[in-house]
C-alpha cells in the first residue's frame, strides 16, 4: 500500500469541495515530509507520466488524494533509494498490476562487504555495488563502462559506488532519451569538478581544525554551498536558454 505524506488530502484549504486540490495545494501537504519539492518538480513528473491530474475547462490542474499518495511515492522512491524514473515508472506500473515490488536496496555500513568504519569527521554514505547499480539504473554492462570511459562515474573504496552515483546513472539515462550521449555529457562533469573544488577550497580550512565541532561544521557548510552551486548553475542554464520556470 502507498503511503500518504503526513499532511493528508483533507489538510485545511488543500481541498476543494469536490475534494480535488489545486497544484499549490498539493505542493503545502508534501512539503510537510518533502520541503525541497516545487511545483516545478511536481510539473516535471506529470511531463514524464508519473501522474495524471484531472484538468478543469480553463486547464488548471486539479489533483485527487491518489494523485497526492502516487506523487509521495515517487518522491520517496527517488529519495530513499535513489530510483531513476525509468525505474519508478516500471515499479508504479507493476503495482497497478498487483505484482508484488521489491525495491533495490542500498548497501550501508554494518551491511556485508559494504560496510565500513565511518569518518572522524561525518558519517559514512551508503554504498552500491557493480550490479546493485546496473539494476537500479536499468542499463546493461556495456553502457555503465562507456559512462565510466567520459568519466561521469567511477567506483570509490573497495569497487563501489557512492549513492549519488544512482541518480547520475538515471539522469544520465533520461538525458538519453533527447539524445544527449555520454561524450556530451564530459563538459557538464569538467564544470561540476571544478564548482566542486571551489566548494572545497572553502571548507578546507574547517576540515583542518582541530575543534572536532568546527570539522563537523564542515559537512553542513559542504551542503549548504553544495546547493547553492547547484542552484546557481541551474539558474545560468535556464538564462542561457531563455527559459523560465517558476
Amino acid at each position: 500500500m502507498l503511503q500518504t505524506p503526513s499532511g493528508g488530502a483533507g489538510n485545511g484549504a488543500a481541498a476543494t469541495g469536490t475534494g480535488l486540490m489545486s497544484i499549490g495545494a498539493v505542493l503545502n501537504v508534501l512539503r510537510e515530509e518533502f520541503p525541497e519539492v516545487t511545483i516545478s518538480k511536481i510539473r516535471f513528473l506529470e511531463t514524464e507520466g508519473l501522474i495524471e491530474p484531472q484538468r478543469t475547462p480553463s486547464g488548471y490542474r486539479k489533483f485527487s488524494a491518489g494523485d497526492v499518495e502516487r506523487l509521495g511515492h515517487v518522491l520517496r522512491m527517488q529519495r530513499d533509494h535513489y530510483l531513476p524514473l525509468k525505474v519508478i515508472r516500471e515499479h508504479l506500473a507493476a503495482m497497478e498490476r498487483g505484482e508484488a515490488v521489491q525495491l533495490p536496496a542500498l548497501s550501508r555500513p554494518g551491511d556485508g562487504e559494504a560496510a565500513r568504519e565511518p569518518a572522524a569527521d561525518g558519517p559514512t554514505a551508503a554504498r552500491v555495488g557493480r550490479a546493485q547499480l546496473l539494476a537500479a539504473a536499468g542499463v546493461d554492462e556495456a553502457e555503465l563502462t562507456e559512462w565510466e570511459s567520459y568519466g561521469l562515474l567511477a567506483p570509490v573504496e573497495g569497487g563501489m559506488y557512492d549513492a549519488e552515483a544512482v541518480t547520475v546513472a538515471g539522469l544520465i539515462t533520461e538525458l538519453g532519451r533527447f539524445g544527449i550521449e555520454p561524450r556530451h555529457l564530459r563538459a557538464m562533469k569538467a564544470a561540476a569538478d571544478r564548482e566542486a573544488g571551489l566548494v572545497d577550497q572553502v571548507v578546507a580550512p574547517l576540515r583542518r581544525h582541530r575543534n572536532p565541532q568546527t570539522r563537523a561544521h564542515a559537512e553542513a557548510r559542504t551542503k549548504e554551498l553544495a546547493a547553492l552551486t547547484a542552484g546557481l548553475h541551474a539558474a545560468l542554464v535556464r538564462s542561457a536558454l531563455g527559459v523560465r520556470l517558476p
